[in-house]
């Protein structure tokens, strides 16, 4: 009986360690500026100091489109990419991360006030190639090639220089509409001063024709005064476009893990939002079917409030093996007892068997408490009869005590199901 109990603990701890073990997943995150690096960095360490189940390993892709690379060649996970990167098919949304809006920004001395007016005019591209969709998407709206406005790719660095010079007239770049962003954008401008000119905002007036074309913008109305409260710029509601960042997952990644990963990010973002105020902007994606990424399962099923508990999760593993474990216990005493006594008084175990079938047959919660109370008393007893020297030796209590936590099982499985049918 020794090897029995042994083994049953040795049982229930690989148990636990096979269930409890935390999920590692790998997530690709990399940009222009090294924000979205620094942002899923900090949000996996968190993860980490929280013990949550679901854990990130981070690799730093550098762009947006690297990183969708090793999403699609199971290299990675997780990804975070921007809705315009190509090479999504397998991608599925976890959660909203943020809104870029392209911002086409020039000294006010720039004649033409929306993108249709310009003329003679090189706009330079901060970023280069990860707006190069953007360029191309105006490009099917806009008559760039008659109206003579070419696009020129240029640095974050020398962005200021660039204006300054003169060797570009205009600006494009996309971020998210947060002050540290803004910030930076301002300072594009400062080398502009001598010339006494303030920045201003070009509109993309057919922000929804181009939406119409390449789906994975949209057209959206830059507030008034987001660049500048006083005097405001813009001065009225801007019509621009904007695109969505994501973290998505390949669509072969379980869905349990996706859901306790979705769920810990939810927490884990009220805990950063002070240090990273963009995750104000994170959201649940969208669930429709014509979504341009399509939902991850596993995170609908948190979203809907579909999650399950790790009973629900593992009922039949626990009821199916905690049958067995009663069925290998009896044959084991049995087998005990003919082998060390031949023909041995009737066990106090056997009582404890009957209830089983009592169990799964109670038809209310009264009932189940009226066979418990019968355990309760046999229980009592025999634990004080052994207290008195009187009772069965160290084998039979630890036959004892495994019998009482599988009926315990089964109370809380029966008490389940009776809730779930009422």
């Amino acid at each position: 009986m020794g090897a029995v109990t042994a083994g049953v603990i040795t049982g229930g701890w690989l148990s636990y360690r096979y269930f409890a073990k935390p999920i590692v997943l790998t997530v690709a995150a990399g940009s222009v500026d090294g924000e979205a690096l620094s942002l899923i960095s900090a949000v996996a360490a968190r993860l980490t100091a929280s013990n949550a189940h679901v854990r990130l390993k981070v690799v730093d892709s550098n762009t947006s489109a690297k990183a969708s690379e090793l999403l699609a060649a199971h290299k990675a996970d997780l990804a975070v990419v921007r809705g315009d990167t190509g090479g999504l098919a397998d991608a599925r949304s976890v959660l909203l991360l943020t809104h870029g809006v392209v911002l086409l920004m020039a000294p006010s001395t720039l004649s033409g006030d929306s993108l249709g007016d310009l003329r003679d005019t090189t706009i330079g591209v901060i970023g280069g190639a990860i707006n190069r969709p953007v360029v191309d998407a105006l490009k099917q709206v806009y008559p760039f090639d008659r109206a003579k406005v070419i696009f020129q790719d240029i640095a974050v660095a020398d962005g200021a220089t660039a204006l300054s010079s003169g060797r570009v007239h205009a600006l494009l770049a996309v971020v998210p509409l947060t002050e540290k962003y803004l910030a930076k954008v301002r300072q594009f401008f400062q080398q502009d001063r001598t010339r006494g000119s303030v920045p201003k905002l070009i509109e993309i007036e057919s922000a929804g024709a181009v939406a119409n074309i390449a789906q994975y913008y949209e057209s959206y109305d830059i507030p008034k005064g987001t660049l500048r409260g006083a005097p405001p710029v813009p001065s009225d509601d801007l019509t621009s476009l904007r695109v969505s960042y994501f973290l998505v997952a390949n669509k072969s990644v379980g869905n349990s893990a996706i859901t306790d990963l979705t769920q810990s990010l939810v927490d884990v973002r009220r805990d950063l939002l002070s240090q990273y105020p963009i995750l104000a902007q994170a959201a649940e994606p969208s669930t429709d079917a014509d979504a341009l990424i399509p939902i991850h399962p596993g995170a609908a099923t948190y979203y809907n409030g579909n999650q399950q508990s790790f009973l629900d999760k593992y009922d039949d593993k626990l009821y199916y093996g905690s049958l067995l474990l009663g069925s290998l216990l009896s044959v084991i005493v049995a087998a005990w007892r003919f082998a060390g006594s031949g023909a041995a008084p009737r066990s106090m175990l056997e009582p404890l068997y009957e209830f089983g079938n009592e169990i799964k047959g109670a038809k209310s919660e009264a009932e189940l408490e009226e066979i418990e109370k019968r355990i309760d008393d046999i229980l009592k007893s025999e634990l004080a009869r052994n207290a008195n020297g009187e009772g069965a030796d160290s084998p039979d209590m630890a036959a004892l005590g495994l019998t009482a936590h599988r009926l315990q099982y089964l109370m809380s499985h029966r008490r389940l199901s009776l809730h779930k049918s009422s």
